[in-house]
């Protein structure tokens, strides 16, 4: 049996990564941040460039997406090629993307404590949210579901420990009304880092 070509599969991704700029775009969202500068990595949860460069706290939640994505489409697809699975979980992270820098979602957002100066993604760090999807879906096919949980459950308590913020905070924090003692928590964290 021979390998299927890959080069249909990185088209398709090419072009996902296409409808996302396009889409962000449209939004009118800025391909990188106003500063004009491109940091590798952005430590202050709080700076106006948080979601504006290629990484900050906020990469490890997109890498556990990835995890998430990889076993739930695992699950309801297993028969379908692991190329076209990562289409699929692209597709999906770069829906929410183009949905996450709506103006609606932007000011849902800055209700929250930890959120408040949020002004959306720059095109770069969205894009760069895709890949890091992309690594961690690509990570989890890879090694042990174990492995790939304990990696989650660290990540999670990391960036709770640091920024008072993560993947479960934010879904939580989208989804809820706010929660007076997570919010007041998350203001700690703004409070101290002045």
């Amino acid at each position: 049996m021979t390998a299927k070509p890959v080069w249909p599969y990185a088209l398709g991704a090419a072009l996902l990564v296409g409808f996302q700029v396009a889409g962000l775009h449209h939004l009118g969202q800025p391909f990188i941040a106003v500063s004009g500068r491109i940091l590798f990595w952005v430590g202050n949860p709080f700076s106006a460039d948080t979601s504006q460069h290629l990484t900050d706290w906020y990469s490890f939640s997109h890498i556990i997406h990835g995890f998430i994505f990889f076993w739930l489409l695992k699950w309801l697809a297993p028969r379908l090629p692991l190329p076209a699975r990562l289409l699929i979980a692209m597709g999906i992270e770069i829906a929410w993307e183009i949905t996450e820098n709506s103006p609606a979602v932007i000011q849902h957002y800055r209700q929250q404590a930890i959120a408040a100066g949020y002004v959306g993604d720059s095109i770069l760090n969205s894009v760069s949210d895709t890949v890091m999807m992309s690594s961690g879906f690509v990570f989890a096919s890879r090694v042990r579901a174990r492995t790939v949980i304990v990696l989650a459950l660290a990540l999670e308590i990391f960036t709770a420990c640091m920024i008072r913020d993560n993947l479960t905070l934010n879904v939580l924090g989208l989804l809820a009304p706010p929660i007076p003692g997570i919010h007041d928590w998350q203001a700690g964290a703004r409070r101290g880092s002045h």
